[in-house]
């Protein structure tokens, strides 16, 4: 389902972050100020807020096919996926799944976007796209969907 809301995207974005932990919103603009960092200038930024998570994908179109990276962000972690990273070269063995095309790393436990192996892994993504990406354009932010139903978005308390 399409969104069609007057906020702008990067309002719409806190909007949906806002019922996050504190600790996992920090995660998230830090990966998505790393993220901006490491892909070319002309990036699309896809955000749908879907059924089990927040997922910002990274693409050289608005065509969500061609988004080669992305973001999910659930209650306790974030997690770089990779569209394609069955085909990417994995010399480091970071990426994790099973499916026939995405792979993704989770990011805790030490791995970060800093590590030189997840900006290549990156880097391999970007170069592979069927789209080349516009080095010298501008990046920009869609909201793509918004589900009306979602899993919490924060981790039950205990008790």
């Amino acid at each position: 389902m399409k969104t069609a809301s007057s906020a702008s995207p990067a309002k719409q974005l806190d909007r949906f972050l806002a019922e996050y932990t504190p600790a996992i919103v920090r995660q998230t603009r830090a990966a998505l100020a790393k993220m901006r960092k490491l892909l070319p200038a002309g990036t699309v930024e896809m955000v749908y807020d879907n059924y089990n998570a927040l997922v910002i994908g990274f693409g050289a179109t608005d065509r969500a096919s061609e988004a080669v990276c992305s973001l999910a962000i659930f209650p306790e972690w974030v997690t770089l996926c990779f569209m394609w990273g069955k085909k990417l070269p994995d010399p480091k063995k970071l990426l994790n799944g099973g499916g026939n095309q995405v792979r993704h790393v989770r990011l805790a436990d030490g791995v970060t976007l800093d590590d030189a192996p997840v900006k290549e892994l990156i880097a391999q993504a970007v170069k592979r796209s069927a789209t080349p990406f516009d080095a010298t354009g501008r990046r920009t932010m869609i909201i793509k969907s918004v589900s009306p139903k979602r899993r919490p978005r924060r981790k039950p308390a205990s008790g």
